[in-house]
């Protein structure tokens, strides 16, 4: 009872967190799975991946009626994501089968190292921006997008990490659009990419089914509280602290 009570609570403060800040689910939820509660790796990452698909699944309706998405642009990032998030799964399994339980190391590494790439970008994501020529989207930028899925395909498959914040910031980097189209954008692909990216895991029996259920009775009612809250707190600064933290976190993955 203690274990799905602890289940539930992590759920509802990422819950909240991503209501709060709108950070990705996986940057947040997964160092919790592997650090508090010593979920397995590569179980941690397809619970996730599972977890990112059912809470993002409402959102990208909101914005699909919003008219907020852009569907060119979710397919040319599904046409690179797709293969990606196949590459990344295989190549977890093929570790896995050289190398066993060390596969976990591996992705603890991974993980570690997005988590200091990501909160790193996102912190001087202001800085960055004004100092980058982006360009309005073309028919060839379509080349150019197909190829971010395939590298945010592959980190998802691999970590689960990046579905959201990744992809965001290297479309923000290179292409110009309204921040809303861009959110609902980046939101209604992930649901594609973390769909099959969970479809994969669970074929490969690293999904927990009660540990994702668990999380989504608690961020449900986080993210409702998340998200009320987000216009009575200083928003900026608690992000700022957050990507802080995962820094930390990621630099003790790395050097653990």
């Amino acid at each position: 009872m203690e274990l799905l009570l602890a289940k539930i609570l992590i759920g509802f403060i990422v819950g909240t967190l991503i209501g709060l800040t709108g950070l990705g689910g996986g940057v947040l939820l997964l160092p919790m799975l592997i650090f508090g509660l010593r979920i397995p790796a590569i179980i941690a990452v397809g619970s996730d991946a599972l977890f990112n698909f059912c809470t993002k699944i409402p959102a990208s309706v909101l914005h699909l009626q919003k008219g907020t998405v852009r569907r060119r642009v979710v397919l040319a990032m599904a046409v690179g994501s797709m293969p990606g998030s196949f590459l990344g799964v295989s190549l977890l399994q093929h570790l896995r089968t050289l190398y066993g339980t060390g596969v976990n190391d591996f992705i603890k590494s991974a993980v570690g190292l997005l988590l200091v790439c990501i909160p790193a970008l996102l912190l001087f994501q202001g800085r960055i921006e004004e100092h980058l020529a982006k360009r309005d989207p073309t028919m060839k930028s379509f080349i150019g997008m197909t190829f971010i899925g395939l590298v945010g395909g592959f980190l998802v498959g691999m970590t689960s990490v990046g579905s959201g914040s990744m992809i965001m910031m290297m479309l923000l980097l290179f292409y110009s659009y309204a921040p809303k189209v861009m959110v609902g954008t980046d939101i209604a692909h992930a649901v594609i990419l973390t769909g099959l990216t969970s479809l994969l895991h669970w074929r490969l029996g690293n999904v927990d089914f009660n540990l994702v259920g668990s999380l989504l009775i608690g961020s449900i009612p986080g993210g409702m509280l998340g998200s009320h809250l987000s216009t009575r707190v200083p928003v900026l600064w608690l992000r700022r602290i957050l990507c802080t933290v995962l820094l930390m976190t990621g630099a003790r993955m790395l050097w653990a």
